[in-house]
C-alpha cells in the first residue's frame, strides 16, 4: 500500500502533553487581546462614573415633570370633543332632509313650550333647525358646540379624534428612527418646539378642518417628546432603578388624567373667548418650561457609545464624573485609556431596518407588537361594555373617565409587586391570561346565562347580565392597561441601544392602532362591535403563545449592539431541581469531551471576534491531509480522544 507523505519526526515531550496544541493552529481570542470595557455601560462605564449618581437622578426628575403635561394633552379629546346633551328648540316640519347621526346625542325636543317634548314621526331624533347643546364635563362651549358637530356633521368628531392618533403614530414611527441616526437630544428638543407652535396654533382654528389638520401635527410632536423622554430614562438608569423610575412617569401621566377635569373647571366662562380654546392653551402652555432643556439636558450617553462618537463620549464621561465628584484621574479601570485608543473611529449609525438580518430579536420585536396592539385594542371593548347605553350622557363620561383613571392608578399600583414578584415576561404573562379569560368569560358566560337559566325570569337575568359584565369589563381593563403598559417597557430592556428609538416607535406605534379601534367603531355606530371583541379574545390566546418565546431582562445590562441584543435568548419560566438533566448528553463524563471545542474561527467569525490574521491562517490550513502508521490512512477530519483537531505527534514507536 502506498505510503502518504513524511511527517518530521516530533519527540513526545511532557510540555507537550500537558498544553495540547491550539485548536485549527489559533490562539483563543482572550489570550490574543484583552476584553473591551466600552461596549458594557453598566457593567463597567456608569459604575466608574459614580453608578446611578447625583447627576443621573437630577435628569431622571427632569423627565417625570413632562410626563404630567403628556397626560394633560393625551386625554384633552374628553373635553375638547365631548358629546354634548342636546335639546332642538325648533324642529323642521315637512320633508327634511336630516338623517339619524350620533345615537349618543340625548334629545329633548321643545315647540314653544320650554322641556314638552314634540312627537316625530319615524322616530327621526335629528330632525331638528335649531339646538340648543349643553356639555356635561366641566366646560360651557367645546369644538362639538362651537361648530354644531352633532346628527348629519357628528362623523367629523370621530374624524378628529382620528387625526390625532394616526399623528402619534406616524410620530412614534418617524421619531424613532431619527433618535437612532441623529440623537435623543435632537428629537427631544425639536418635539418641544413644534409641539409650542402647533399646539398653541390648535386654539386658534377658524374651522374643523383647520381643527383636526393642527391635531394631527400636535399628535405627530406629542408622540416624538414621548418616546424621546422614555428612551432617555431607561438608558440614564441602571438595571435595579429602571423599572421603579418608569413607573414614577406613569403615576405622574396618570396624575395629569386625574387633574384634567379640575383644569377644565378653571377655564370655564373666560371673557372674550372659547372655553375651548383657553383650555388648549392651558394645556400647551407648561411645554415651554421644557425649553431650557435645550441647554440643561444632554445627549445619551449610552447612544453616543454605541454609535461611536467617542469624541463626544469623552466630554459627556468628564462632566457626568464631575457632577457625581469622581476623580477619573485615578480610575483603575482603565476606561479614559480605552476611549483615547478609540477616538480614531468615525461614528456608526444603525438603522431598524438591519433588525430584519437578525434571528432572534425581530421575533421579539414583532411578539411585542402584537400584544400591545392587543392590549390596547381589547381595553376599549372592556370599556365599550362596562358603559350603559341607556345613561345620559354626563353619566356616560364620568363613569367612562373616572374609572378609567381609576384602574390605571390602581394597575400601576399592582404592576410593582406583580414585577419585582414575577419578573417582566412572569408579569406580562399572568396580565395576559387575565386579559384572555375576562374576554372569553363575558363573551360566552353571559350568554350562558340568558339561554339555559333564568329563561322566565327576564328581570333578573338581565340583572345578572349587567352586573357580571360590569365585572368582567373592569377586571379586563385592568389587566389589559397592565399588558400594554408592560409590554411597552419591555421593549426598551430587549432592544439595543443602536435601533431602540425605532423598535420602541414600532410597539407604540402598534399600541396607537389599537386606540385607533375606537373612533373606527364610533364612527360606524358600533356595528360589529361583537366581531371586534372576538378577533381581540383570539389574539390574547395567540399572545399567551407567542409570551413563551420572550426572554427575561430583569437584572440584566441593557443590550448595546445588535449582537448583544441577538444573544438575550429565552430562559425557562420556572428553575430546575437539583439533579434535573437537561443536556442530551446521556453521560456525566461525556460533557467533558466537549470542553476544547471553543472559540472556533466559525464561532469568532460569527460573534464578530475574528480578525484579518485568523482568516489567513484558515485559509492557509489544508483542506485534509494523512499520514501513514502501520500501511493506515487517518484523515484529519477524524476525532482523536473525542476531540475535533490535528492528531497527536508521531513517537518512534509509532514509526515501528
Amino acid at each position: 500500500m502506498a505510503a502518504g507523505p513524511e511527517r518530521p519526526v516530533a519527540e513526545a515531550q511532557p510540555q507537550d502533553r500537558e498544553q495540547p496544541p491550539p485548536e485549527n493552529g489559533f490562539m483563543p481570542l482572550e489570550q490574543t487581546q484583552a476584553p473591551r470595557l466600552l461596549p458594557h455601560v453598566d457593567g463597567s462605564v456608569l459604575p466608574s462614573l459614580g453608578g446611578f449618581g447625583k447627576h443621573q437622578k437630577q435628569l431622571v426628575v427632569l423627565t417625570w415633570i413632562p410626563a404630567l403635561f403628556i397626560g394633560f394633552s393625551q386625554f384633552s379629546d374628553y373635553f375638547l370633543l365631548a358629546q354634548p346633551k342636546g335639546t332642538c328648540v325648533q324642529p323642521l316640519v315637512n320633508g327634511s332632509n336630516w338623517t339619524v347621526g350620533s345615537s349618543k346625542l340625548p334629545v329633548t325636543a321643545t315647540n314653544g313650550d320650554i322641556g314638552k317634548p314634540v312627537p316625530y314621526s319615524g322616530g327621526m331624533e335629528c330632525e331638528c333647525k335649531e339646538w340648543k347643546l349643553e356639555l356635561q364635563t366641566g366646560l360651557s362651549q367645546n369644538v362639538v358646540t362651537k361648530w354644531n358637530l352633532v346628527c348629519d356633521s357628528a362623523w367629523k368628531v370621530h374624524i378628529a379624534k382620528f387625526s390625532f392618533l394616526v399623528g402619534s403614530i406616524f410620530g412614534y414611527l418617524v421619531m424613532g428612527v431619527v433618535a437612532d441616526w441623529f440623537g435623543r437630544q435632537p428629537v427631544l428638543i425639536v418635539s418641544v418646539l413644534f409641539m409650542l407652535v402647533f399646539g398653541l396654533s390648535v386654539a386658534f382654528s377658524f374651522n374643523v378642518t383647520m381643527f383636526s389638520t393642527l391635531r394631527f401635527f400636535e399628535g405627530f410632536c406629542l408622540a416624538g417628546l414621548t418616546l424621546s423622554l422614555y428612551i432617555l430614562r431607561i438608558e440614564l438608569c441602571l438595571p435595579g432603578w429602571r423599572f421603579s423610575m418608569t413607573m414614577v412617569a406613569s403615576f405622574l401621566m396618570v396624575g395629569g388624567q386625574l387633574v384634567m377635569p379640575g383644569v377644565a373647571a378653571l377655564c370655564r366662562d373666560w371673557p372674550d373667548q372659547d372655553d375651548w380654546q383657553v383650555l388648549q392653551i392651558m394645556i400647551i402652555c407648561p411645554f415651554i418650561l421644557m425649553l431650557p432643556y435645550v441647554w440643561i439636558f444632554p445627549e445619551s450617553l449610552r447612544w453616543l457609545l454605541a454609535t461611536q462618537h467617542y469624541g463626544c463620549s469623552k466630554a459627556m464621561m468628564l462632566r457626568i464624573a464631575r457632577k457625581n465628584q469622581v476623580d477619573m484621574t485615578t480610575e483603575p479601570s482603565g476606561i479614559l485609556a480605552e476611549l483615547e485608543r478609540e477616538l480614531h473611529k468615525k461614528p456608526n449609525r444603525t438603522c431598524i431596518i438591519k433588525m430584519t438580518s437578525t434571528r432572534n430579536l425581530w421575533k421579539n420585536l414583532v411578539v411585542l407588537c402584537v400584544n400591545s396592539l392587543t392590549g390596547y385594542g381589547i381595553h376599549h371593548c372592556f370599556a365599550r361594555s362596562m358603559m350603559d347605553p341607556e345613561a345620559p350622557v354626563s353619566a356616560m363620561f364620568n363613569a367612562d373617565y373616572y374609572t378609567m383613571a381609576g384602574i390605571a392608578v390602581a394597575t400601576c399600583l399592582a404592576l410593582c409587586p406583580a414585577v419585582a414578584f414575577m419578573g417582566r415576561r412572569g408579569g406580562l404573562l399572568t396580565f395576559m391570561i387575565i386579559t384572555a379569560l375576562a374576554s372569553l368569560l363575558q363573551l360566552g358566560l353571559l350568554n350562558l346565562i340568558g339561554k339555559y337559566s333564568l329563561r322566565h325570569d327576564t328581570v333578573l337575568r338581565d340583572t345578572l347580565n349587567r352586573k357580571f359584565s360590569v365585572a368582567f369589563s373592569i377586571i379586563g381593563m385592568f389587566s389589559s392597561h397592565a399588558v400594554s403598559t408592560l409590554s411597552i417597557f419591555f421593549c426598551a430592556e430587549i432592544t439595543p441601544t443602536v435601533i431602540r428609538g425605532g423598535g420602541l416607535g414600532l410597539v407604540l406605534a402598534s399600541a396607537g392602532f389599537g386606540m385607533l379601534t375606537a373612533p373606527i367603531m364610533e364612527l360606524h355606530n358600533q356595528k360589529g362591535y361583537f366581531l371586534h371583541h372576538m378577533i381581540f379574545a383570539a389574539c390574547t390566546l395567540l399572545c399567551i403563545i407567542c409570551l413563551l418565546l420572550l426572554p427575561e431582562p430583569r437584572n440584566q445590562p441593557l443590550p448595546e449592539s445588535l449582537v448583544d441584543g441577538e444573544s438575550y435568548t429565552r430562559q425557562p419560566l420556572l428553575t430546575h431541581r437539583p439533579g434535573e438533566q437537561h443536556l442530551l448528553l446521556t453521560k456525566p463524563g461525556d460533557r467533558d469531551l466537549y470542553s476544547r471545542v471553543h472559540d472556533t474561527p466559525l464561532r469568532l467569525t460569527a460573534t464578530g471576534g475574528a480578525t484579518a490574521a485568523a482568516a489567513t491562517a484558515l485559509a492557509a490550513v489544508p483542506t485534509s491531509f494523512a499520514y501513514a502508521t502501520g500501511g493506515e490512512v487517518i484523515s484529519n477530519s477524524m476525532v482523536v480522544n473525542g476531540v475535533g483537531g490535528p492528531p497527536p505527534p508521531l513517537t518512534h514507536t509509532d514509526r515501528g
